[in-house]
């Protein structure tokens, strides 16, 4: 699948936050004391494991705002499988805008990565069905829309990406609302006829009840795959599914045979491990 490019306005404000937030008051101490000016150097961004390559972009950003003569040459494009020693792109140029960039430049890659890969050993483990892994609003704060991208890199799918874009109604609104009934209707004569209604539902009898309120979507939240197959029976097409709860590589298959539409992944984008990429010199 052919992923969109992000673009450059929505990339660069983030990069040039974290690089002046590494920059500080004083600028590169080490390096702008022990290299000397004018220095050329060529480099390698080389995977160390196995995994998927998000985030290029925001790396050859971080070297370009730095310093413009840097020259980032991709040769494995977001997206790639990656196996310890590809060789990911070459970066050369002015040696101390390299050594300046590096470690922001590898900041935003081995997350994104990490998300790309983590949500690839998902979206590899449910393959044969119908199902499609999805992250969550549980990303960190102003990185929502790079994490969101590595997720599609990685070969999943996007849910909200903030709490204008849709209507979910969770266990707390329903609690204050007094009921389903009263948090649905609420919701559907407080929004507009474009806006879909999402409704969480812990039991068999909540969903059914959410099924009589022909909401767009219900959120089957923490149950085990035999109560989720009873789930989609009940459903029958008529609403999106999407599982929610302790859903890793090895319980994802189950969940998926299921049925259901979604598998939706939280720690995707909260706490996945970063994927190992170093910036190597290449001697000339």
């Amino acid at each position: 699948m052919k992923i969109s490019a992000l673009p450059q306005v929505m990339i660069e404000p983030v990069v040039r936050a974290a690089l002046l937030e590494d920059l500080g008051r004083a600028g590169d101490l080490t390096t702008d004391s022990i290299v000397p000016a004018g220095t050329q150097v060529r480099t390698a961004l080389v995977a160390r494991q196995l995994g998927v390559v998000a985030g290029l972009d925001f790396t050859a950003a971080a070297f370009r705002l730095i310093d413009p003569a840097i020259e980032v040459a991709i040769a494995l494009p977001d997206g790639s499988r990656l196996r310890p020693g590809d060789l990911i792109a070459t970066i050369s140029g002015p040696a101390r805008g390299i050594l300046t960039a590096e470690r922001t430049a590898l900041n935003f890659l081995c997350h994104l990565s990490g998300i790309a890969s983590a949500t690839r050993g998902i979206a590899d483990a449910i393959e044969g069905t119908k199902a499609q892994v999805c992250c969550t609003r549980k990303t960190m704060p102003g990185l929502r829309f790079a994490q969101k991208y590595a997720v599609r890199v990685g070969g999943g799918s996007n849910h909200r990406f903030g709490l204008d874009d849709a209507v979910l109604i969770k266990d707390n609104h329903v609690a204050i609302a007094g009921g389903v009934r009263a948090a649905v209707e609420r919701a559907r004569a407080g929004v507009g006829h474009l806006v879909k209604i999402e409704l969480e539902v812990d039991t068999l009898a909540q969903l059914e009840e959410a099924l009589s309120l022909q909401v767009d979507a219900v959120l089957l939240d923490n149950m085990d795959p035999d109560m989720l197959r009873q789930a989609v029976a009940m459903v029958d097409g008529r609403a999106i599914t999407e599982a929610s709860g302790r859903i890793r590589p090895d319980t994802a298959p189950a969940i998926a045979a299921s049925g259901v539409d979604l598998l939706s992944v939280g720690w995707l984008t909260h706490s996945a491990t970063v994927l190992d990429v170093g910036l190597d010199f290449v001697q000339k």
